[in-house]
């Protein structure tokens, strides 16, 4: 939730793509808007209320946070969502417990001008918390959390190819879609084997340090490698995250409680059936209670 995240593996996009004033009345980004508005109602306002964003321009950041929510939010569990508030801060970037006057999330990027892979990653990772219910409580199980940030980070990189190449926020943008896939498979790169294969024995063996450091970032990327295959497979696994955190409370509990609690928390049997793909990958059999 709270990194200091270095630029790397993510080019600013050139000049012949900074966004032109006569491209917001383009008929295609027209079109576009127009779609939007009609086919994503569960995708929240987003507000940049920071001024100071080096070379990058207000609608262009909010262009590619858009972006970013359209791939996510979709797939939420528990829509409508709240309107999120943008700003930019050293401090970032963090998704905070405190909310605004009418509920909005209130999200921190530490980031600036126009790397644009790096606002969508660390946009998404926050958007991941609000997937997931996050909420103030019992930090033992936290790590598991932060993980599927991770994993939302990757997962929507790996998406915004493909969305940019289909329909960029300006036509002149689709040129840069292939960055946020480098930028991803870098990441993979560069954490896959922080963990070794084992999974479930690296589990076992690191359950403590996992609750003590539930924000050491290689190993939950490493994580996150691990168990991005299931959210491809699966995208159900976004509707039952938004029960992840149900049952959360101040009182310490364990992995294995923590995961029979979102079982039982989520009201569909697909969301139940995901809940136990990841426990087995931990080598957690979830008990049989009655649903």
């Amino acid at each position: 939730m709270l990194f200091c995240i270095g630029i790397f593996g993510c080019r600013p996009i050139n000049n012949s793509l900074v966004r032109k004033e006569q491209d917001t009345k383009h008929p295609e980004v027209e079109k576009r808007n127009n779609i939007l508005d009609k086919n994503f109602s569960n995708i929240p306002e987003i507000r940049i209320i920071s001024k100071k964003w080096g070379t990058g321009n207000h609608q262009d950041i909010l262009a590619v946070l858009r972006s970013v929510a359209e791939i996510m939010f979709p797939l939420g569990g528990k829509p409508p969502y709240n309107s999120i508030w943008v700003s930019r801060s050293e401090q970032g970037p963090i998704v905070l417990y405190q909310r605004g006057k009418q509920g909005e999330y209130i999200v921190k990027l530490n980031t600036q001008d126009r790397f644009w892979c790096q606002y969508a990653f660390q946009f998404s990772h926050e958007i991941g918390h609000i997937l997931c219910g996050y909420m103030d409580g019992d930090p033992s199980n936290l790590w598991f959390e932060e993980t599927l940030g991770e994993v939302a980070s990757l997962y929507a990189l790996l998406r915004l190819e493909e969305a940019w190449k289909k329909s960029p926020p300006y036509p002149h943008w689709k040129d840069y879609a292939p960055e946020f896939t480098k930028y991803a498979e870098e990441r993979i790169k560069k954490y896959e084997n922080e963990i070794p294969a084992d999974l479930k024995a690296w589990f076992q063996a690191n359950k403590q340090s996992l609750r003590n450091d539930p924000v050491d970032r290689p190993r939950n990327v490493s994580l996150a490698i691990r168990l991005l295959p299931l959210f491809d497979k699966f995208p159900e696994g976004w509707s039952a995250s938004a029960f992840l955190n149900t049952k959360k409370s101040k009182t310490p509990r364990s992995y294995t409680s923590y995961m029979n609690d979102w079982y039982q928390a989520c009201p569909l049997p697909e969301q139940k059936s995901f809940v136990k793909k990841i426990a087995g990958h931990f080598g957690i059999k979830l008990s049989l209670q009655k649903d």
